[in-house]
């Protein structure tokens, strides 16, 4: 049978001797709660469906290096002064403007929110207590909140995922699962949502596309037409003779229509001051736009203000979450039970005060690692929590140091930590365990035979 053996003493400083009392950092992106997917130890934030740039990446490339090798090559001596090189430039130079803007598009923080650990706390909203002596349930939070915007009311609604009533203009990603600022849509074409931060390269993106296919698509005319004039044939004849050049002008006409139709839209959304998200579910119909500027101003503010800095630190060092840390305890807390139970039904009864101790040092040192250990109302009587259950006694003191504990509390209108109820509940459930386990036959209450 393994040997229990307890935690090392506490120091003078209330810690434990030979472990840290600060708990174990991370880097903010390793714990981050969305959906997204991080490049380069946080320096870039993609969404989840970060592979369909590869995809997009293809879609650029390739029609470029097949123009490149059969059609701007073939133009460079048609030009006098060496100006078909000109061409080559353009293209290169051209492209690689569309990949930067796409890279600025999907790789950084489009303007993500962050998430509250707790729910706000509202007027109202505490628990009460009614003359009975009891607590009444507390008020849920209102689904919405009015805040005024350029002398108009507009209603921002509270986001349950987040734990936070959203920014004007503030939506919620599905896909991300993310608050953003000013959110226009989620593009799966560059995988990330477009929001404030982004939402002008995005622009630029779909503009340069744009340009980028009439480039490639009215110099595959040229060259149609340089073969008609050299060979005095008719303009079908010479269609054939680059099969190359019609497989660009038909890929690049479809598009156009898509790229071009997205510059034509957001042209008109930016002028008006909207964003895809308000257009669609027609939300300045009714009533009048409190952002809309006019459309001088409107494009200065998206093309010539400067890009608020982002509210979260991706490289930063957090603790780990909550969640983890408190999974943790508790499968050590369940793991020594089953310790527990298995060497008494091994030893008997003669294990039970070796063991018990061992549970009792074990709680300890989550109460000293406890932030509510150091200070708190209850740090005396935490520790014996166990000790109480043990005896149908102490179960009734304990009751009654609750009720009286939340009575005072709600009195000041705190609230009791989280940790010491979850501290109560295992206890409990120490108590239960054990409790079985000496029912049942051959339990630790029965010494089994040699």
């Amino acid at each position: 049978m393994q040997t229990l053996h307890p935690p090392a003493p506490a120091n003078s400083e209330g810690g434990i001797t030979g472990a840290t009392l600060d708990p174990p950092l991370v880097r903010t992106y390793r714990a981050w709660k969305g959906n997204n997917v991080f490049f380069l130890r946080g320096r870039l934030i993609f969404g989840p469906d970060v592979k369909s740039i590869f995809t997009t990446v293809f879609l650029v490339v390739a029609p470029v290096a097949v123009f490149c090798a059969f059609v701007a090559w073939k133009l460079l001596d048609d030009f006098p002064h060496h100006a078909g090189y000109s061409i080559f430039i353009v293209i290169i130079v051209h492209t690689i403007f569309v990949l930067i803007a796409l890279v600025l598009t999907s790789g950084r923080d489009p303007g993500i929110v962050p998430r509250n650990s707790y729910p706000p706390v509202v007027d109202d909203c505490d628990g009460s207590v009614n003359v009975n002596g009891e607590l009444n349930p507390p008020q849920h939070l209102p689904r919405f909140k009015e805040v005024i915007v350029n002398g108009t009311t507009v209603k921002v609604k509270y986001c349950d995922t987040c734990m936070l009533y959203r920014p004007p203009r503030c939506s919620h990603c599905s896909v991300c699962d993310n608050c953003v600022e000013r959110f226009d849509h989620h593009c799966p074409w560059v995988g990330q949502c477009i929001g404030l931060r982004n939402y002008r390269f995005y622009y630029m993106f779909v503009f340069s596309a744009t340009l980028l296919c009439l480039y490639v698509h009215g110099f595959c005319w040229v060259y149609i037409k340089k073969i008609q004039n050299s060979e005095e044939i008719t303009i079908w004849k010479a269609m054939i003779k680059t099969p190359a050049s019609i497989a660009l002008i038909i890929y690049s006409f479809i598009s156009v229509w898509f790229v071009g139709g997205l510059t034509a839209f957001h042209t008109y959304l930016i002028s008006t001051n909207q964003s895809t998200y308000e257009n669609f579910r027609y939300r300045y119909d009714r009533q009048v736009n409190p952002y809309n500027k006019g459309v001088i101003e409107n494009f200065k503010e998206i093309f010539c203000s400067s890009i608020p800095r982002s509210k979260n630190n991706f490289r930063s060092k957090v603790p780990i979450p909550k969640e983890s840390s408190e999974s943790s305890r508790r499968q050590g807390v369940d793991t020594l039970m089953i310790r527990k139970t298995a060497g008494d039904l091994e030893l008997g009864s003669q294990s039970y005060n070796e063991v018990d101790e061992a549970e009792k040092y074990y709680k300890d040192g989550f109460v000293i690692d406890e932030e509510y250990g150091k200070g708190s109302d209850l740090s005396d009587t935490s520790v014996d929590l166990s000790r109480m259950l043990h005896t149908e006694q102490g179960q009734r003191q304990l009751v009654s140091f609750v009720r009286q504990s939340m009575w005072e509390r709600s009195s000041r209108k705190e609230d009791i930590t989280p940790e010491v109820l979850d501290q109560i509940h295992e206890a409990g459930e120490s108590k239960q365990i054990t409790g079985d386990s000496s029912n049942e036959p051959g339990g630790s209450s029965t010494k089994m035979a040699p």
